[in-house]
């Protein structure tokens, strides 16, 4: 894609990022249509102009068409937008593939590691699309919340990919007095950390929910982003990313936030309640427990040490309890810091 202007996009995912993405795009004078996996959501989302399930603070505009078919969201797009869950990324593609144009411009914003191939969702995307994605595609990550985003208050965030010209007509298309775009050529690093920052903020929210102090959640914090950096140059990517807004900004974000899901689900877990219950009380994902389990494979893949990834998924899938996962990483032995 060369054109210097954008004038149309597909999102797929109704979610509430992906609701909130489609409404940015239409503030950004783009005619958007919104693929929602629900018929009847899509239905009731044509009709009231909110989606009543995922982000119902937030009005659709004029210019935003949900729809429950691959064929009617995707045929003639400039840009697609990719905003789906980790785990059926993989499905959902398999099924929209057939109708992507070949020459539209492809944003990623799914954040998390697939269980079982521990690929991040452009490792998935080359697989189930094709590698030549690669050329067209960037991903979108940082500190962002989706309420706040769709509500238009002040973000920023990063667009990462090969195709640095195609980085650079994302952030032309989407950037604005609200949403501030930098643009990074390191999209493993920006994945690595918009994956592993939801694992964290499980972590935190457990340590706020003992109530075990600031200082506490500040370790844990500083601790997570050593881990993050660490499997992440594993990964390939470089260091310096950690520190910008796909590393650090999302982490804290994330792990102090209350519209955290991954920090909620944490500080339920801190309080008591079972997983079980916590994940069938709201229809939306937290990432980072699918995630801890994949992100725990990976650093055992690479031969990286991740104390605080491990503690929180032997309290995920182990009935580790909470206290005993905290006191375990601050028992182990002493050490020189070092990422």
């Amino acid at each position: 894609m060369t054109a210097q202007n954008l004038s149309n996009a597909a999102v797929i995912g109704g979610g509430s990022w992906g609701t909130a993405l489609a409404i940015h795009c239409a503030r950004q004078g783009l005619d958007v249509r919104l693929w929602v996996y629900e018929e009847d959501l899509a239905s009731r989302m044509l009709e009231t102009r909110i989606n009543d399930v995922y982000l119902p603070e937030a009005e659709l505009p004029d210019s935003v068409q949900p729809t429950s078919s691959f064929e009617e969201c995707l045929t003639g797009a400039e840009m697609v937008l990719s905003v789906l869950p980790s785990h059926v990324i993989r499905q959902v593609w398999d099924r929209a593939r057939a109708y992507l144009p070949v020459d539209a411009v492809f944003l990623n914003a799914t954040k998390g590691i697939e269980e079982d191939t521990y690929l991040t969702s452009t490792g998935i995307l080359m697989e189930t699309i094709g590698e030549e994605i690669l050329n067209r595609k960037v991903t979108l990550s940082g500190p962002t919340f989706a309420r706040e985003v769709a509500i238009g208050l002040p973000a920023a965030a990063v667009v990462a990919g090969k195709n640095h010209d195609v980085s650079l007509l994302v952030q032309r298309t989407l950037n604005s007095e609200v949403f501030r775009l930098y643009t990074n050529r390191d999209y493993i690093g920006v994945e690595i950390g918009g994956s592993l920052k939801n694992v964290m903020a499980i972590a935190v929210g457990i340590c706020d929910g003992l109530e075990l102090g600031h200082n506490a959640r500040a370790a844990l914090i500083t601790r997570g982003l050593a881990e993050i950096t660490r499997l992440g140059v594993a990964m390939g990517a470089d260091p310096l990313t950690f520190q910008g807004l796909a590393g650090v900004g999302d982490l804290v974000l994330t792990c102090t936030g209350d519209l955290s899901r991954n920090r909620t689900v944490g500080l339920k877990l801190g309080r008591g309640q079972s997983l079980q219950d916590i994940l069938a009380s709201t229809p939306m994902v937290a990432e980072g427990v699918r995630t801890a389990r994949s992100a725990r494979g990976l650093a055992e893949l690479k031969n990286v040490e991740m104390p605080v990834t491990e503690e929180i998924y032997r309290v995920l899938y182990s009935s580790r309890n909470p206290m005993e996962a905290l006191k375990g990483l601050m028992s182990r032995s002493p050490k020189e810091e070092a990422v």
